[in-house]
Parts: structure tokens; sequence; C-alpha cells
């Protein structure tokens, strides 16, 4: 039986919950009815109601739309109160605590970093680090958060998890020599697990320098949830249109990729080169 988490009933997203869950019962609407205004599914509408998952700035300026200012409640105020809570941006939160988790297979392309689920701690530290005026503690936090991110590969049924990355990945200095002979070894070792495979994508694939991505293939014929990255605030949708293009070019950089024993070679023979 799943264990939830007890909730604190004061906390501003139990408060987001409840408040969705009472406009859209006074208003005679469903869970399916709510999901279709935000571009998500019926179960993200349930999660939000339950706080098991933390709502998009854009889920709360759709709300805010959906039952206007009558309705004496903010969704956007509220969003705010929970983005002022630390944890990580809210917008990766709703993908990291309750899509990942759930997904049956979870497709990802980077062609500037190793991704998150598969990075050590050190490579982690040193990226988290480097972003703009961040103090020492919070970098701390968010790598610690990563770290339980990356718990869902010991899950008893794991995704399965397939990963592309650019070939220059392998000979981008995170940290130093060590951390990347370390970074490039958990690589190896990640895909002796039969449910992850990694493959290294030639340089030469232009598609794929528009940005990193997450295809996540939900259970129960749920429809596929997307992440986008950007240098501002990543995207996280179900939206159909969306889905499509993100799928169009997730084939068309797998076509440049090289078979997976290839790709371990190629890492291996990187490895050797960072001393």
């Amino acid at each position: 039986m799943e264990v939830v988490p007890a909730l604190d009933p004061a906390s501003p997203r139990v408060r987001f919950g409840v408040e969705l869950r009472r406009l859209r019962e006074g208003a005679q609407l469903s869970q399916a009815a709510v999901a279709s205004r935000l571009g998500c599914t019926q179960t993200q509408v349930s999660r939000l109601e339950k706080a098991t998952r933390s709502p998009s700035k854009s889920d709360a300026e759709r709300l805010d739309r959906l039952f206007g200012a009558e309705s004496g409640v903010s969704f956007v105020r509220l969003y705010e109160r929970i983005t002022a809570q630390p944890g990580g941006p809210v917008w990766f939160r709703s993908w990291a605590e309750e899509i990942e988790p759930t997904a049956r297979v979870l497709r990802s392309w980077d062609p500037l970093l190793i991704p998150g689920l598969l990075q050590t701690e050190s490579y982690a530290r040193h990226l988290f680090l480097q972003a703009p005026q961040i103090a020492p503690d919070e970098a701390e936090e968010r790598v610690q958060t990563r770290m339980r991110r990356q718990r869902i590969l010991d899950q008893e049924k794991p995704p399965l998890l397939l990963v592309l990355v650019d070939e220059g990945v392998l000979r981008r200095k995170v940290g130093g020599s060590e951390v990347m002979r370390e970074q490039l070894g958990h690589l190896l070792e990640a895909v002796r697990q039969p449910t992850v495979s990694v493959q290294v994508v030639s340089s030469e694939c232009l598609t794929g320098l528009l940005g990193a991505f997450m295809i996540a293939e939900l259970p129960n014929g749920q429809s596929d949830v997307i992440h986008v990255d950007s240098s501002i605030e990543g995207q996280v949708t179900a939206d159909t249109d969306s889905v499509t293009a993100i799928w169009k070019r997730y084939e068309a950089i797998r076509a440049w990729a090289y078979p997976e024993h290839i790709s371990m070679k190629m890492v291996e023979e990187v490895r050797q080169e960072w001393i």
C-alpha cells in the first residue's frame, strides 16, 4: 500500500489544493474538465487537489481565469507563496515529485550535460555552485534533492530510462579530471542495469542544439508528458502539439546516435583521457 506523507494543513500547497477542489465542485466541474483547461491529465488535477503535486505558474494563471476574481481566491498568490519555500524550482518539482516516479519510460536528451538522473554527487555539486549568487547551503540543498530524485532508479519497478547525450558532453570539463573520470565511470556502471540505456549522439547532429528535454510515458493510457529546459523557467506539459513536436525532435536526434556498445566504448576512451 502506498504511504502518503502527512501534509501541513497550513502550507500554501495544501491551501491551493483545497481551494481548487472547493471551487471546482462549486462550479460542478469534473477533474477531467479542469484538466482540459490546464493542458494536463485528470491524475495531475487530482494530485493538485491532494497537494501531492506542485502547481506551475501557468496552472495558477489558468485557474484564476477559469474561476475569476469573484471567487475570492488568487491562485497566482498561492503559487508565489509556494515558490518562496525551499526545495528547488516549483515548475520542476511537479515533474520530479509526480511524473518521474510513476513513469513507465523516461526518454532524455541533453546537448550540454550529463542528465540529472545519472549525475554523480560531485558533478552535480560543481554545476550548482556555478549558479550566479548562489549560497553554498542552497547549492548543497539542490545537490541532495537531485540525489534523492535518482532513487526512482532503485524502485522495485523502476522506469525504463533511455538517455541520449551529445558526444561533446564527455569532454566538457565539470569540476576537474577526477570528477569527470568518476562521472563517466558512473555512466558505464549505470548501463549495466537492464532498465538504463545510454547512447552518445554525434556532434554533427544540429537538431539537438535547440535544448534539453525529457519525455515521460505514463501508465494506464495516460497522455505522455514532456519537460523542456530553458534558461529562465522550464516547461512541463501534456499539450498534444507540444508533445508531438518533442517526439519528432527526439526521433531526429536518435537517428544520429551510436549503438550503445559503441557509445560505451567512446565513454571509456574519453574517461581514460581525463588524467
